[in-house]
Parts: structure tokens; C-alpha cells; sequence
């Protein structure tokens, strides 16, 4: 049956498709929350996983909020100021939510347009690689509404603050080489080797041992917003825990057998 995220992948490295091509790829209804929300619970509890893909199903990354349900208000549209308010904190901010909690590092693979809340998701990953197909648009402002699902947290600290108002302000789009040029992706790649960049990607980083790889990441997210000494006391708790991991003696007794 399918499921609005599928996830494919074993051993190390997980690929999380948005398998909702019907809608473009939409994520504002409850069962892709729901379903990212249990993805990102599996992987943290599965040490096994080291790495995680996002792409979408078709041709479009994702087109964000479900404008047809908008339209004719129905689903999270179709509730009052009230119960939409709690609609949001319940539904669609549950997604930066999980993102921000899952532990390994997130590799989004832009096969194509990624509009509104769908731009904001690919920005949530810790590493994007594009294909040559991708654009991406902050367009909120275009039908009248605002970045609802956290875009205006992570897109400044993406791109920096001028380029996100920039996009936040005029909803244009944002082609694939100028996306590269301002460092909101990592590489542009012809659109077939889309897939295999981020796979060879995820192994390099996979063939790390898993706690050091999950602090990693942990120290990198809190020097967003931490100070300084709260990071380098973070590290140096998180350190010990380290050299004591059996994978970390285990590497530097073949670093000595070299």
C-alpha cells in the first residue's frame, strides 16, 4: 500500500521519498506529518542508521501546502481562526519539530521544485544537493499567507538574512546554479545522477561510527542559537562519551597498525 512517505534503504542509509505525487508532493495533511514524525522516532532509535535521504516522488521535490484544500478550505483550511491556530502546532510545525530531533545527518535530494512549505522542508536537511531540474521558492506571500512552518527560522540561517527577505518578501524563484552561487545547496548535479550523488554522499558520511556522527550533528545545531561556552561545555561533556565508544578505540587500533 502506499504510504505518503515511503522509506526504502537498510544497514546505514535510509531514503525517505514524499510519495504524494498526485498532490505534488503536498505535506500539509495529517498522514505525512504523522508518517515523517514516525520516521524520524525509528531512525533516532535504530543506531544502525547513520544517514538519511529526503527526495520526492515524480517530478516535483514538493509543492508545500495542499492550495486545492485552500481553495475550497477544506482540511486544516476549513477550521476557524481558533482551531486552525492549533491546527498548525499540531500538524505541519510537528515537521521542522521532527527534523530538527532526528539525530543523524539529513541529506535532501532536490529532484525538482520545492514551493512554500516544501522550499522550508528541503531547507530543514543538513546538506541539499540539487538536480539541474530544481528550483525553489519562498511563495507564501504570493497567495497572501506567511511562512508557516518555520521557514523564517531556517532560511535565514541558510542563505542569511538579505537573500531569505529577499525571497520571503518577493516569493520569486530561485534557480538551481543561483541556489549553488548562494550556498542554499551544496551541488548542482545533471538530474539522473541525482539520487546516486546523495547515495555516495551518505556512504562517506555512514562509514562514521553512529555516536560520534549523531553528537556531531547535535553540536552543529546547537551553535545556531547556543553561546560559546555552552557549546564548548556541551563538547566537553559529549567527548567522553566518545572515547569511550568501542568504535572509536577500534579505529585508532587499525590507525596504528597502519
Amino acid at each position: 500500500m502506499d504510504t505518503p512517505l515511503d522509506i526504502s534503504g537498510d544497514g546505514a542509509i535510509r531514503i525517505w521519498t514524499i510519495n504524494q505525487p498526485e498532490t505534488g508532493n503536498a505535506i500539509t495533511d495529517a498522514a505525512f506529518t504523522e508518517s515523517f514524525d514516525r520516521a524520524v522516532d525509528e531512525a533516532n532509535a535504530d543506531l544502525a542508521v547513520r544517514a538519511v535521504i529526503l527526495t520526492g516522488a515524480g517530478k516535483l521535490f514538493s509543492s508545500g501546502g495542499n492550495v486545492r484544500e485552500m481553495a475550497s478550505r477544506a482540511g486544516m483550511f476549513g477550521v476557524d481562526e481558533r482551531r486552525q491556530r492549533q491546527a498548525y502546532a499540531t500538524g505541519i510545525q510537528r515537521i521542522p519539530q521532527a527534523a530538527l530531533r532526528l539525530e543523524v545527518p539529513l541529506i535532501a535530494a532536490v529532484n525538482g521544485a520545492a514551493v512554500g512549505a516544501g522550499c522550508d522542508l528541503a531547507i530543514m536537511a543538513d546538506i541539499r544537493i540539487a538536480s539541474e531540474r530544481a528550483w525553489f521558492a519562498e511563495s507564501f506571500v504570493q497567495i497572501g499567507l506567511i511562512p508557516g512552518d518555520g521557514g523564517s527560522w531556517f532560511l535565514p540561517r541558510a542563505v542569511g538574512w538579505e537573500r531569505a527577505a529577499e525571497m520571503t518578501f518577493t516569493g520569486d524563484r530561485v534557480d538551481a546554479p543561483t541556489a549553488l552561487e548562494w550556498g542554499m545547496v551544496s551541488r548542482v548535479v545533471p538530474h539522473e545522477e541525482l539520487i546516486a550523488e546523495a547515495e555516495a554522499l551518505a556512504a562517506r558520511i555512514a562509514k562514521n561510527p553512529s555516536h560520534a556522527l549523531r553528537m556531531a550533528k547535535r553540536l552543529l545545531h546547537e551553535s545556531k542559537s547556543a553561546r560559546l561556552d555552552s557549546v564548548l561545555a556541551m563538547a566537553a561533556a559529549m567527548q567522553p562519551l566518545a572515547h569511550l565508544d568501542p568504535e572509536h578505540q577500534s579505529r585508532l587500533d587499525k590507525w596504528r597498525s597502519r
